[in-house]
């Protein structure tokens, strides 16, 4: 984000966003991964916690804690428009009005869900019925099919096409459309919670072609392209095996840069068109607008892609709070996480705690305390099983059950991560400090991840799209 200090991307609605609100400079997901992540923010509860450790598996206790359900009980009205990832999608799964119960048991009441793509009619949604009453169905069906085994034969993303679609029916876009109408025909008898889940800017970057054109990949800046040196962890082992990014040239990841440039600019679009409901209503001095993610990108850092790892790329995330009437634009380092979101988000309603959430508010009344010396510690975990603590300077990464040592990185001195200092002789104080305080406060449920382990060996996103294409092109 431009407000975050980055020179070249364009986001004007995030920095106006940042400039009456409070931009965290030092937020962190509670896991790199979808589902994960997702169910951390909605129970606010840790990974180990609630279960759920990697995607299309295993769900969270739907009718455990969830802080939708709190705000839901204390009055508003709750809502939903776009990607959820809160319970296992396979490719039979139908259209998502037919798992509307499922949402309804966390605590949605308006229900408009969006799937990552529409790839058959087996498994659909209201984004496809849009695309097909204007006859375009068909168009993005072999886009995503495209894609899809494009990416099963190594194709990589600075390869990805731009939409075929033009701006106003990309999924991305249809996503702020309906929130917008959503807003403006809300009847105002009661207070509203309303989560716009934008399914970008995760892969494919296809901005369409008017977004590209905004950014020339020569004046992007190059990702960190050192690949990680030993000690390597397993973890990052394994993701540096399937990332397949060695052979990345300078050009191709400015290529790939400016794709994911373009793709955020037309989030930030979107985002436009939600902040702009809520002016035209004359509401949003009275609104809480809070903006993050779920997981980052690592957009060939250390010759990685996608997530699953803890580099800042991947597990460092965006956090804006503009309270109601705004505040004077301000940054803070403060430590926060999906689980401190949580409990704020209930703070604000008036909802109280949920459940055994080990959460922090930062929200009080209807300001943002911003307490720079607030949470030592925040952690983040991840399907196969790593566990990261972050305090004030340092970063370190255990194996989840052994709590064997695997990554220790000096992020004042090193703020690249680029030497990971796991055996070095002079961290040993530090690393004694954290296996001594932030792990064990973190806790462990081996019966959580136990059962995990026990669903993962039945077999990986069995009976996903994603698999049935492996099937059929490997």
């Amino acid at each position: 984000m431009g407000c975050d200090g980055n020179p070249v991307v364009q986001t004007p609605n995030l920095d106006r966003l940042s400039d009456s609100g409070v931009l965290f400079e030092r937020c962190y997901t509670s896991s790199p991964l979808c589902m994960p992540a997702r169910a951390s923010l909605i129970t606010g509860l840790p990974v180990n916690a609630h279960g759920v450790w990697g995607n299309n598996l295993l769900e969270a206790d739907r009718h455990g804690p969830s802080h939708v359900r709190s705000v839901r009980d204390a009055g508003y009205r709750t809502a939903i428009i776009g990607k959820t990832h809160l319970y296992a999608n396979h490719r039979n799964d139908g259209h998502t009005r037919e798992h509307a119960h499922k949402l309804q048991d966390w605590g949605y009441q308006d229900i408009h869900e969006l799937r990552d793509v529409v790839p058959s009619k087996r498994c659909s949604c209201y984004y496809a019925d849009f695309l097909a009453e204007r006859g375009r169905l068909g168009v993005y069906q072999d886009y995503t099919r495209l894609w899809w085994t494009g990416a099963f034969r190594g194709a990589q993303p600075w390869e990805d096409p731009p939409s075929p679609l033009p701006t106003d029916e990309h999924i991305d876009i249809y996503c702020a459309s309906q929130a917008a109408s959503w807003i403006r025909d809300d009847p105002g008898d009661r207070p509203f919670y309303l989560q716009v889940c934008f399914t970008g800017p995760h892969t494919p970057f296809d901005a369409p072609p008017d977004f590209r054109s905004l950014y020339k990949p020569e004046e992007v800046p190059l990702p960190i392209l050192a690949a990680p040196e030993n000690p390597v962890s397993p973890q990052v082992a394994q993701m540096l095996e399937s990332a397949r990014l060695d052979g990345m040239t300078e050009i191709h990841a400015r290529l790939m840069v400016s794709h994911y440039y373009a793709k955020v600019t037309l989030i930030d679009y979107g985002v436009g068109m939600v902040l702009d409901a809520l002016a035209d209503k004359g509401i949003l001095d009275d609104t809480w607008v809070i903006y993050t993610s779920d997981h980052g990108e690592m957009l060939g850092d250390h010759r990685l892609k996608q997530k699953k790892v803890f580099y800042e790329g991947a597990a460092r995330i965006p956090l804006i709070v503009r309270p109601p009437g705004g505040t004077p634009g301000r940054r803070t380092k403060q430590l926060t996480d999906h689980v401190d979101i949580c409990a704020s988000l209930t703070e604000a309603a008036g909802a109280g705690a949920v459940g055994e959430s080990p959460g922090r508010s930062f929200v009080t009344g209807t300001e943002v305390v911003d307490d720079d010396s607030g949470k030592r510690y925040v952690w983040s975990e991840v399907e196969s099983y790593y566990s990261m603590a972050r305090d004030d300077r340092y970063k370190m990464t255990v194996d989840s059950a052994s709590r064997r040592l695997v990554e220790l990185y000096d992020m004042l001195e090193d703020p690249c991560e680029l030497a990971n200092l796991v055996v070095e002789c002079g961290h040993r104080i530090v690393r004694d400090r954290f296996l001594e305080e932030a792990f064990p406060e973190l806790g462990f449920d081996a019966a959580k991840l136990d059962a995990f382990q026990r669903r993962l060996a039945r077999g990986q996103y069995r009976d996903t799209f994603a698999r049935e294409l492996l099937r059929r092109f490997n």
